[in-house]
């Protein structure tokens, strides 16, 4: 029965010098990368270079971005993106159609969201003139 109970306390030991150095060590940072789909709610300004009737570019959108401008954002703030992205640790996402998102920025990741978009073509038809693919 002793030697089990030292064995036992080996292991519970042995687990926590593990866990300690574990935590002690340099930790290699993840790759990760954002990418939003989505209407409205998550759009940060995709419709911004789209021929659409859905747009959120004048005021009063926009009035409690940190800018205090109008984005693309259907919304008078950040979005749910904007928030996740802040949380992870990350610069929020650009618009797959902004031209800033190239190079570095790619890595980020990206925002697909778009205002008025639809599953089928028809369904987003009296917004967006819709990207086929």
């Amino acid at each position: 029965m002793e030697n089990s109970s030292v064995s036992f306390f080996s292991w519970v030991i042995f687990g926590l010098l593990l866990t300690l150095g574990s935590n002690l060590a340099p930790q290699a940072e993840a790759a990760r990368a954002f990418f939003v789909f989505g209407d409205s709610l998550v759009d940060n300004g995709n419709n911004n270079y789209l021929a659409t009737t859905a747009r959120a570019d004048a005021w009063p959108y926009g009035i409690d971005y940190p800018t205090h401008r109008a984005t693309g954002r259907f919304s008078n703030g950040l979005n749910i993106p904007d928030l996740i992205s802040e949380q992870i640790g990350s610069e929020p996402t650009l618009p797959y159609l902004s031209p800033e998102l190239k190079g570095q920025k790619l890595l980020i990741g990206a925002n697909f969201a778009s205002a008025g978009i639809g599953i089928l073509n028809d369904t987003g038809v009296q917004f967006v003139s819709p990207i086929s693919s």
